[in-house]
């Protein structure tokens, strides 16, 4: 696993956005680890995490791409902070843009803020984490009535790995549907791979009993990929 990877593991943990214990996802499953970008509140944490978001661009589609799209409201700050570090660490002065939950009826108008995507753009979709998909569904009909723009791909922070609408991930699923590359800075199973039996900050933040309870709840959820 590339070293970004597991820095960027134990980044989630230390910033109290990846946990383990007893939790309810949105949909109503009983989830042993649970996933909350919320938890983000500092520079130094927002600043770190658009380098993580920019590595795993860079890794996965290099340069094909050329607009930062961050659905209201947990991705905009993803996208401004991606877009600053992959202008400081890779050289790349990409644009970024986000949308209105409503359309300005005043002013300038219109539901866009930052760069107003155009015929042409390649716009890479910047979320925290999929769970069925919905909500990237919701921004690919938006993106489509600009004519032109083309949905380059799909980046989030975990890959759960988990059932979507069907048997497969959300993930693949929206590969499958919009024939985009969908993909995660980190997927569960390097998650797991690298956290059990790991000692971080003096305690063992996956041991054999919750890996076993995550194998139970992947038994029940887990995504045939």
């Amino acid at each position: 696993m590339e070293t970004y990877k597991q820095q960027f593991i134990e980044f989630m943990v230390r910033s109290n956005v990846l946990t383990f214990g007893d939790f309810t996802t949105k949909s109503g499953r009983q989830t042993p680890f649970f996933i909350n970008t919320g938890n983000y509140r500092t520079g130094s944490q927002i600043r770190a995490l658009g380098e993580f978001y920019a590595a795993a661009m860079v890794k996965h589609l290099g340069d094909r791409f050329d607009v930062l799209y961050g659905p209201a409201y947990k991705g905009i700050p993803l996208v401004i902070t991606a877009a600053s570090a992959l202008s400081g660490s890779y050289g790349r002065d990409v644009a970024y843009c986000f949308n209105r939950k409503e359309a300005k009826d005043h002013g300038e108008g219109g539901i866009f803020i930052g760069h107003i995507p155009a015929s042409g753009d390649r716009l890479l979709i910047v979320e925290d984490v999929v769970t069925a998909g919905t909500s990237v569904r919701e921004t690919v009909a938006l993106l489509g009535k600009t004519a032109g723009v083309i949905v380059a791909g799909l980046i989030v922070s975990v890959n759960r790995m988990e059932k979507g609408r069907g048997e497969k991930s959300a993930l693949a699923e929206l590969t499958g549907e919009f024939g985009i590359d969908a993909f995660a800075i980190v997927t569960l199973d390097e998650v797991i791979g690298h956290l059990h039996g790991r000692m971080l900050d003096g305690t063992v933040v996956i041991d054999d009993a919750m890996l076993e309870k995550i194998a139970a709840y992947r038994r029940r959820y887990g995504a045939a990929e």
